[in-house]
């Protein structure tokens, strides 16, 4: 018998809301942005900014706001600072802190990255819902179903893959709001990336582009490197070139083997990804080009 994990509760966070704004930078955007929230009754708790440059640059910020009655106030509230955002030509958003966006992994045989998404789940550190988990094998049932997550099978093969790709998006389209890859060893074509643009998160080695194909490790190895590592990126047409979100390295010598540098890179891994989705999914990162500010 299956039995489903509950996640540890976080904060009541049912009036709490998040902003992120981009604009070209100018005086008084700060001022603006404050003092709307002042007059509609909301309390800043949390706010960061960062300015690429003063003088003609872009300025991106980040605020968290409590304000009572948030679910009956929030359409009227979004109405109210798109006047704000016409005024500064602003790219923003606004989202609920109390509506956990709801991810779709997708996996193929390496279990690390997928185990540390679920530790984090269950422990409550990572603040949103596992929909599901996808793989083009069966390995991680196992793991996954008695948690009371479902999962879907779906192989790919070259012949099959049009049909696989068919079938995931019919399970994720309307269900989730970002796929992450945790170790899936399959291309993601141009038409799936376009359904979530900046909502796909990968993770891998970061030798690329020195050492492309099979047996990085080895690659490596054989190079005699010296320091090892891992990015998590956002997903774009252009294979492991999108957006990065986070890397991390680890110092390592000639005493480590193979199966060495394999590990650590693993550990590395499985930090790294575990910390990019729970940036996104607290909405802490504003895509600028092929670039990101991350509000960590």
């Amino acid at each position: 018998m299956i039995q489903k994990v509950t996640p540890t509760k976080s904060a009541d966070l049912t009036n709490r809301a998040r902003m992120l704004v981009s604009c070209p930078d100018q005086p008084g955007i700060v001022a603006a942005v404050s003092q709307f929230l002042f007059e509609h009754g909301a309390n800043i708790v949390q706010s960061d900014q960062y300015t690429m440059d003063p003088e003609g640059g872009l300025f991106f910020i980040r605020i968290e706001f409590d304000l009572e009655k948030l679910d009956s106030r929030e359409a009227q509230l979004k109405a109210d600072f798109a006047e704000v955002a016409a005024k500064f030509r602003m790219e923003w958003s606004m989202t609920r802190a109390d509506r956990k966006k709801r991810l779709a992994i997708f996996v193929s045989k390496e279990e690390h990255a997928l185990l540390e998404l679920l530790w984090h789940w269950q422990s409550g550190d990572l603040d949103a819902e596992i929909a599901m988990v996808i793989s083009n094998h069966d390995d991680m049932r196992g793991l996954v179903e008695p948690l009371g997550i479902p999962y879907h099978h779906i192989p790919v093969s070259a012949e099959t893959k049009a049909e696989a790709e068919k079938r995931q998006l019919e399970l994720v389209s309307g269900e989730v709001d970002a796929v992450v890859l945790a170790r899936y060893m399959q291309i993601i074509t141009p038409k799936f990336i376009e359904h979530f643009p900046n909502r796909i998160i990968n993770i891998h080695h970061s030798f690329l582009p020195a050492f492309v194909g099979g047996k990085p490790y080895a690659q490596a190895y054989n190079r005699g490197v010296k320091i090892i590592g891992a990015t998590a990126h956002y997903v774009t047409e252009e294979l492991d070139g999108g957006p990065i979100i986070e890397q991390d390295v680890q110092r390592v010598s000639h005493r480590d083997n193979v199966d060495d540098l394999k590990r650590i890179g693993r550990n590395i891994e499985r930090t790294v990804l575990a910390r990019a989705v729970s940036w996104h999914v607290e909405d802490r990162v504003i895509v600028h080009q092929n670039k990101t500010v991350v509000f960590s």
